[in-house]
């Protein structure tokens, strides 16, 4: 008699499971996260919505997301045991489900992840065949891919600021492919979500982080190199 086969028996060139929507997507979800986070995540509240919420045991959605939290690229043969490796690697992880979220995208996935004393909330949509969208990080609105190279600046929200980093942006021969602003109030802290078509020179970065209006620097390269 044949051995039952399980969800991720299915390998292919560019995922491990049963759907891109269920594996790589929500992989990826978790990658960006993690890069969100600067940090290998100890601590971790995974929230499924809507059609997710009902089917995250039965289609692998869970080892998947929690791969991606280990950092596992969406083709590494390990994610079928990624609570294994969880548990080698200390990372306690917590699974909720809300099924009935009207307002959001059918695949929706928020983590509030924890590391070094640092946390970030990050709220992301599977798009179905492997392509997600980041929607909000720390309640500020956001919209990028994270398959292009991505800027997250934390500045005062002041006349130019905005010109200004994409006048630098433009100098280190980079192109903004998408730029969003998402502030909470008029003068309050204002987040730049930048995707560009390629990378940024390192001592780009350091400018940017040295500017005296310029709070917080994340970059997130393309998360599937």
């Amino acid at each position: 008699m044949a051995e039952k086969s399980s969800v991720f028996d299915m390998i292919g060139p560019v995922m491990i499971g049963p759907s891109s929507s269920h594996t790589a997507g929500v992989v990826r979800i978790a990658r960006a996260a993690i890069r969100i986070l600067g940090a290998a995540p100890e601590e971790a509240i995974i929230t499924f919505y809507n059609s997710f919420a009902r089917t995250y045991e039965g289609h692998g959605s869970d080892r998947a997301i929690v791969a991606g939290l280990l950092d596992f690229k969406t083709d590494d043969k390990r994610i079928k045991e990624a609570f294994d490796h969880a548990k080698e690697r200390g990372l306690k992880y917590t699974f909720k489900s809300v099924g009935n979220a009207s307002t959001m995208h059918p695949n929706t996935i928020k983590l509030n992840l924890k590391a070094q004393g640092r946390e970030v909330e990050v709220v992301g949509q599977s798009r179905g065949g492997g392509v997600i969208q980041i929607v909000e990080v720390d309640g500020f609105t956001a919209s990028f891919s994270a398959n292009l190279h991505t800027l997250i600046i934390d500045a005062d929200d002041r006349t130019g600021s905005i010109a200004h980093i994409a006048s630098v942006i433009a100098h280190d021969d980079c192109n903004i492919a998408t730029m969003s602003v998402s502030r909470k109030g008029k003068n309050e802290m204002a987040r730049q979500f930048i995707e560009m078509d390629s990378g940024i020179k390192p001592i780009t970065l350091e400018y940017l982080k040295q500017l005296s209006w310029v709070k917080h620097v994340v970059y997130i390269p393309n998360i599937d190199l």
